[in-house]
């Protein structure tokens, strides 16, 4: 009598977005400090059920015409929905938006989110951008194939 049991001990995959990207900006201050600010943002992607995590890291850099003030940093992961309802064996990417002053029309932008199955023929884009009044609005579609 053979005896199956479940793959409860399979730990998930994570799989990190290929696609990272920085900006940076300077700001001026009064008595002739400079600021220059730089965030990056990366995605975890769970490759078994499609949860993810928006991460993000900056530096904030003080410093007068002789020396460097003061440096800041922060950064953190916040977990997001999963991208199909049901586990699977899947692949990822994401990209962001460019900084506010170029192509972003509420406030600090969106990112686009791509993930697809590896074992079918099944894909979904979203995008998300923040609305400008507390909720992102986040809309994703199944690709079809003509």
């Amino acid at each position: 009598m053979a005896l199956t049991l479940p793959e409860a001990g399979h730990a998930d995959d994570f799989q990190l977005s290929n696609n990272q990207r920085i900006s940076c900006s300077r700001g001026l201050s009064p008595g002739k400090l400079t600021t220059a600010t730089c965030r990056s943002y990366a995605y975890l992607f769970n490759t078994k059920t499609s949860d993810y995590f928006r991460c993000s890291v900056s530096l904030a850099m003080t410093r007068d015409n002789k020396e460097v003030i003061n440096v800041q940093t922060d950064g953190g992961c916040t977990k997001r929905e999963r991208i199909f309802e049901t586990d699977g064996n899947y692949t990822f990417d994401a990209a962001e938006t460019e900084p506010p002053n170029t192509n972003s029309f509420f406030g600090p932008g969106g990112y686009a989110v791509w993930a697809s199955d590896t074992t079918s023929r099944k894909l979904r884009g979203c995008i998300i951008i923040a609305s400008g009044l507390g909720n992102d609005v986040s809309k994703c579609i199944d690709m079809t194939f003509d």
